[in-house]
């Protein structure tokens, strides 16, 4: 028998808060029609919540044993897409899709599994326990300027459960920074390559650059054995005679998918370059194999400075984007979320993760105590083809996940 998603919404609530929040469009900073259902979700179930400044929701479930420690959650409102209406529907292997247009589950399953618990809480399901507090923010999506506009001194909770991971199971405890290296190449005297090719002292500039990057790492340049990587990437050369070509693009207004393919069209070949930059992004989630790493890329720029003094020189750069998001020594939320699925009948996976999320802004913030925050990134549910118009969750996963938020909490106040 085919089952329909209007009765799984009767008998799962989760579920169907989960369907009322995707079916809200909510992409970055226009968030404020689903901000005004989860407050009145809210104000409809008595659960404590209220709006800062910024738009971002918060959410207090006071503590029934004070001798026990708070615990929070986070989530984001905002989803990658338009405000255009979202039709759901439920597929025949079980999968919730929206027409034409991302599903909006990253990341409402947070949501929709914190709102759930909230509720359970000022019910009384829960059993004893320190207190929950719950953080929905704004514009994870483009900026995170939502988790950088939290009010830190207002939360008592050290332990933060970010509910923003794409598998059931998921238990990342560490997540890699973001660094931007420029690199600049500068040939000192130039010339016309007809004239000038046979002085040795005019040394171009594209050449020179090409030499340089060939000594710096590609790639991983480190991975230790839970995952973690340091790594670095050629984004982007800019040398040469360019500037004819790209001023006539400009010019004319070429449109085109293939912009590079243009600009070589028409560069000049008769100059020797006096100019060569390069840009590299560098990711990881340990502090030290980052700074290893930059040494190790200004160390090579120094022996070429040496080699080229008087004819030539390069300069780096590094501009911090994002702070690594690094592992704590406490493991008490790894040991309480293992039990957690092992209770739901699957097994959580614990690894480090490649990217930057909320927990990179929460770890590098302090509570109200003075405490730093220890905030791990939980999977809650299987979702597919993230942020694209072919996006899914399995429904059943979505209901298991929310069984492991709930065993998570009941077994941290256990400890």
């Amino acid at each position: 028998m085919e089952v329909s998603l209007e009765n799984l919404r009767k008998e799962n609530e989760v579920l169907d808060i989960f369907c009322n929040l995707v079916s809200i469009p909510s992409p970055s900073l226009k968030e404020e029609k689903v901000i005004e259902w989860i407050l009145n979700f809210c104000e409809t179930n008595g659960i404590n919540a209220r709006k800062d400044d910024y738009g971002n929701v918060y959410i207090k479930v006071p503590a029934t044993d004070l001798s026990k420690e708070p615990i929070m959650l986070s989530s984001h409102m905002d989803v990658v897409g338009d405000d255009s209406p979202v039709n759901i529907y439920l597929d025949k292997e079980g999968f919730i899709h929206a027409q034409g247009r991302t599903l909006g589950a990253d990341d409402k399953v947070g949501v929709a599994c914190a709102l759930k618990l909230a509720k359970d809480g000022v019910n009384g399901l829960l059993g004893a326990h320190g207190g929950l507090e719950v953080t929905f923010t704004r514009d994870e999506e483009t900026g995170m300027s939502g988790a950088e506009h939290v009010e830190f001194d207002k939360i008592q909770s050290k332990y933060i459960l970010v509910c923003d991971a794409d598998k059931l199971g998921q238990l990342q405890i560490s997540g890699a920074s973001y660094t931007n290296a420029k690199i600049t190449v500068k040939g000192l005297k130039g010339g016309h390559s007809g004239i000038d090719i046979g002085d040795k002292t005019r040394l171009n500039a594209a050449k020179l650059i090409a030499e340089l990057l060939a000594e710096f790492p590609q790639g991983a340049y480190y991975t230790d054995e839970t995952g973690v990587i340091t790594s670095c990437n050629l984004g982007a050369i800019v040398a040469g005679g360019i500037q004819n070509s790209v001023a006539s693009i400009v010019e004319k207004g070429i449109k085109t998918n293939n912009y590079i393919t243009e600009i070589m069209k028409k560069t000049s070949t008769n100059i020797i370059n006096t100019l060569g930059m390069a840009s590299y992004s560098i990711r990881s989630a340990s502090v030290a194999k980052e700074n290893e790493l930059k040494d190790l890329m200004k160390s090579i720029v120094d022996k070429f400075n040496q080699k080229y003094q008087g004819l030539a020189e390069a300069v780096i750069e590094f501009e911090i984007h994002l702070l690594p998001f690094e592992k704590a020594e406490d493991d008490r939320i790894e040991k309480v979320h293992t039990k957690a699925c092992e209770m739901v009948g699957i097994k959580n996976d614990i690894s480090s993760f490649h990217a930057g999320a909320e927990t990179h802004i929460y770890c590098h913030n302090k509570n109200s105590k003075g405490e730093t925050f220890m905030p791990v990134l939980l999977g809650l549910a299987d979702v597919y083809n993230m942020h694209s118009a072919e996006e899914k969750v399995d429904y059943k996963t979505l209901l298991k996940g929310y069984e492991v938020i709930r065993n998570t909490f009941i077994e941290f106040n256990k400890i």
